[in-house]
C-alpha cells in the first residue's frame, strides 16, 4: 500500500523539478545596485547577498528549533511510559 504513495510522491517531485520557469526575483533597484557594485568593486553587493542569506536562514532556524523542542518532548514522553 505504501509503494504507490512513494512512487506518486517521487513522480510529483521530479515533475516539479522539470516544470520550472525563468523568473526575475529582484526589483529594478536591487538589480541595478548589485550590478553596479560588481562593476565598480564596491562591497554593497556583498551586503545585499548577506542580507538575502540572513532572510533565507531565519525561517529554517525557527522551524529547526521548533522541531528540536518537539522531538525532545516526544522522546521524554515515550521514555516515561516505557515505549522503545
Amino acid at each position: 500500500m505504501k509503494r504507490p504513495r512513494i512512487l506518486l510522491g517521487l513522480v510529483f517531485t521530479v515533475g516539479l523539478f522539470f516544470s520550472t520557469t525563468s523568473v526575475s526575483a529582484q526589483c529594478a533597484m536591487c538589480t541595478l545596485n548589485a550590478e553596479s557594485s560588481v562593476k565598480n568593486g564596491n562591497t554593497e553587493g556583498k551586503g545585499l547577498n548577506d542580507g538575502i542569506l540572513y532572510l533565507l536562514a531565519a525561517p529554517y532556524l525557527a522551524v529547526g528549533a521548533v522541531g528540536l523542542i518537539w522531538y525532545k518532548k516526544y522522546r521524554k514522553k515515550t521514555s516515561e511510559i516505557g515505549v522503545d
